[in-house]
């Protein structure tokens, strides 16, 4: 017979049996969820191809031979970047359907003396402090109140201490500290063995373009190397990578997780066989531009490495003396100099064509010039940072100011008329002190609607609002430019 208490008894049962229904249903149980658990590491790795891109990330793929066997496995795929984007993460196996991912972590609570601590408070650890007298180490059993501020607070026979100098030593490791970053995915196999390819983007490589130009004594041919310098910080090492660039400006919204420890991992290097010279081959991708090395290369973690780009002899250069005005000198009366004792800008430019050894889309960078001297020694004399530049397109290095060529500019007449409209006149002087004959491009922005009234060198319009004179400077003389002009800015 039942009674009241056995009625309720079977009623729990009844219950507890239709949440297992209910959970069975809605997802893997707690007995299947277990299954296996596997660790693979970068031991495991075929291969690895990194992408670079210059605004400091990159896209990882590779693939691991990882023995997963049939049925449900949990998966810690270690040796993966510390500055990894665990959103972007992305998982496949041998075929479409091989491999089922029902759940994927990333776990970032690192091993640290800090992070040991804060896992034993309310804990019980021991201390251990250097005796002089006795010559060997005093042990104490303590509790760790607190860890706030960096400095721990604990509970030493019945008082509270703090400051306590000497080693803490703690009986285990807790389980949910790890040494490296780790992703962890919940997975079902139909395969004994996958070729299992993870991709993801991460934080913590970078590279830029740097150029040698190493022009002649006439300033009229060069020699230009391209370097690409690479870092990777991301915590880990990527061995024979297929590694490929990206240049040009590529829009990506940035989201890290919050509260993770940066670490560094050390490995040792592979000894590669003798390979072919590493050269980047160019392509389109999109409206960007991908080199690929053409051998696989082995990015180090914490280390910056300089890869040949691009080398270019017997390349055409132009140097340029320039002299710039502004628009806003055409708006007022001055009455005189606008500019006195000015330096000139010295520049060089270099056509990027096939017809002058080059022709290759230029990624943006430094370009460092050099010279040789008299002694045939090489001297620094300059650099600048040049943006992405198409083939085909020129190349403009400023240099700095000339020391032995300046120029004066000042206003010798104007009239208004009407609010918007003038009519104005001026005299650059240019003063030209080396032993050779300078010509100087003098840019004159006016701006708005201009015509050129009157000028003692003919003027060359360079757009709707530029017009420029080339006036050639005596060697230790100087050359003075009059003109009048109309301008209407509104």
């Amino acid at each position: 017979m039942l009674n009241r208490r056995s009625i309720g008894r079977l009623a729990g049962l009844a219950g507890l049996a239709g949440l297992a229904l209910i959970a069975g249903l809605a997802g893997p149980s707690s007995a299947q969820t277990a299954g296996k658990s596997l660790v693979s590491t970068m031991a495991q790795r075929k291969d690895v191809s990194v992408t670079v891109y210059s605004d400091g990330f990159g896209l990882v793929r590779e693939t691991r031979e990882i023995p997963l066997g049939t049925g449900r496995t949990s998966l810690e795929l270690r040796d993966v970047s510390g500055q990894i984007q665990p959103e972007t993460v992305a998982i496949k196996g041998n075929t479409a359907t091989s491999l089922k991912v029902f759940e994927q972590n990333y776990r970032y609570d690192l091993l640290s003396p800090q992070k040991l601590l804060e896992k034993y408070v309310g804990k019980m650890v021991k201390l251990y402090r250097w005796n002089g007298a006795t010559g060997k180490e005093d042990a104490f059993d303590a509790k760790v109140l607190s860890v706030a501020s960096g400095s721990p607070v604990y509970q030493i026979n019945g008082e509270i201490t703090y400051g306590f100098p000497g080693r803490i030593a703690f009986p285990e490791v807790p389980a949910n500290l790890i040494p490296k970053p780790t992703l962890v995915w919940l997975l079902d196999s139909t395969a004994a063995s996958q070729k299992v390819e993870v991709t993801y983007l991460s934080s913590g490589f970078g590279w830029k373009a740097d150029y040698v130009l190493s022009i002649d004594d006439k300033d009229a041919v060069g020699d230009l190397q391209g370097w690409v310098t690479l870092n990777n910080t991301t915590g880990t090492t990527y061995e024979n990578a297929q590694l490929k660039l990206v240049a040009g400006n590529v829009h990506k919204v940035y989201s890290y997780p919050e509260g993770k420890d940066d670490y560094a991992g050390d490995y040792k290097k592979k000894i590669a066989e003798k390979a072919p010279e590493p050269k980047f081959v160019e392509e389109g991708l999109f409206e960007y531009h991908l080199y690929t090395l053409n051998v696989p290369t082995t990015l180090q973690n914490n280390e910056q490495k300089q890869v040949s780009l691009l080398e270019g002899k017997g390349i055409k250069v132009t140097k340029k003396l320039i002299f710039s005005g502004a628009s806003y000198y055409y708006h007022s009366s001055y009455g005189g100099f606008i500019a006195n004792n000015q330096k000139v800008g010295v520049y060089l430019d270099i056509e990027n064509k096939e017809a002058n050894h080059l022709g290759i889309p230029l990624p943006k960078g430094t370009v460092r010039v050099y010279k040789a001297d008299k002694s045939g020694a090489k001297q620094f004399i300059g650099e600048d940072a040049i943006d992405h530049t198409p083939r085909d397109e020129k190349v403009r290095v400023k240099m700095g100011e000339a020391f032995d060529v300046v120029a004066d500019k000042k206003q010798t007449d104007w009239k208004p008329f009407g609010s918007c409209v003038s009519e104005s006149a001026y005299e650059i002087s240019v003063r030209n002190h080396k032993d050779s004959v300078e010509e100087v491009e003098l840019v004159e922005p006016a701006g708005g609607d201009w015509e050129i009234l009157s000028s003692s060198l003919p003027a060359e319009k360079k757009d709707q609002f530029t017009f420029l004179f080339h006036p050639k400077v005596p060697a230790k003389g100087e050359v003075k430019v009059k003109y009048r002009v109309r301008v209407r800015w509104c």
